[in-house]
């Protein structure tokens, strides 16, 4: 069908990059037209995800694949040292681009803004596309009203690279448009070892934790007087990630220049 959305898939080979590719074989309105990893360069999409071959391979050079395909869609899984090289070179394309990869910086996403306009696409950028994850941010920014007081603990996988996640980041972000910045804690406490109480922003502390067994979870710790709210959200599984990417890659092309998180796509 000519009026399918053209997709590839930049880090196919990945965790993430496997699941999206196999969801979007499975959404008759999009077409999966290649995808690029530095691993599995020639092996066809479908037999990569343990499906019939569809007569699409894996290229090692991004710029290469877009050329050959023209898709209308990248979607990113890499990793935090290709995804900005990878966003320079779709825009390039004027190819529209949806990002799970988390690690870009304040600056670079100002970078990615601009340029993104420059040519006229846009860019959508989610440090997380679970569902539940986007409601969590919701409920937290209406607890920070009533419970200043509040601490971020973050726990994934152990082969996640950047620390603390982009979910934790986004989530402490909302947060502190809804609470004064103070330094939470006694006024003359001590870290016997380094780093143990986490990072802050803007006196919150935020916790990472990084084991085998875990995919992606936050719990949000609330503390007032005499009581404590937790909010908490777990992925099970990858796939609780899939309706949010294909929500996205929907959407993207009706977007101009930068836009970041979720919730921005859920509420319009």
């Amino acid at each position: 069908m000519s009026d399918r959305i053209k997709v590839v898939v930049a880090g196919a080979n990945g965790k993430m990059g496997r699941e999206v590719v196999k969801a979007i074989l499975e959404d008759d309105q999009l077409e999966l037209v290649g995808a690029v990893d530095v691993r599995q360069k020639g092996t066809d999409l479908g037999v990569l995800v343990g499906k019939p071959p569809i007569g699409r391979v894996v290229f090692s050079d991004l710029e290469a694949l877009l050329k050959e395909t023209q898709p209308q869609v990248m979607v990113d899984f890499t990793n935090p040292q290709s995804v900005l090289r990878n966003l320079h070179v779709a825009l390039q394309y004027q190819t529209y681009a949806v990002v799970g990869t988390t690690g870009l910086t304040a600056v670079e996403l100002e970078e990615v803004e601009q340029k993104a306009r420059k040519n006229d696409v846009g860019v959508f950028v989610a440090p997380n596309f679970a569902l539940g994850a986007v409601l969590l941010m919701k409920f937290a920014r209406e607890a920070a009203r009533h419970f200043p007081h509040v601490e971020i603990i973050e726990l994934h996988h152990d082969q996640k690279l950047d620390a603390p996640s982009g979910t934790a980041l986004r989530t402490a972000d909302i947060i502190k448009q809804e609470r004064p910045t103070f330094k939470q804690g006694a006024i003359n406490e001590y870290e016997k070892l380094p780093g143990a109480r986490g990072a802050e922003i803007n006196g919150m502390r935020v916790h990472s934790v990084r084991l085998p067994g875990f995919v992606a979870h936050e719990e949000v710790i609330f503390g007032g007087l005499g009581q404590i709210l937790t909010l908490r959200h777990d992925s099970i599984n990858r796939e609780c990630f899939m309706p949010g990417v294909l929500l996205a890659i929907h959407r993207v092309t009706q977007l101009k220049g930068l836009v970041v998180g979720l919730e921005n796509l859920l509420d319009h």
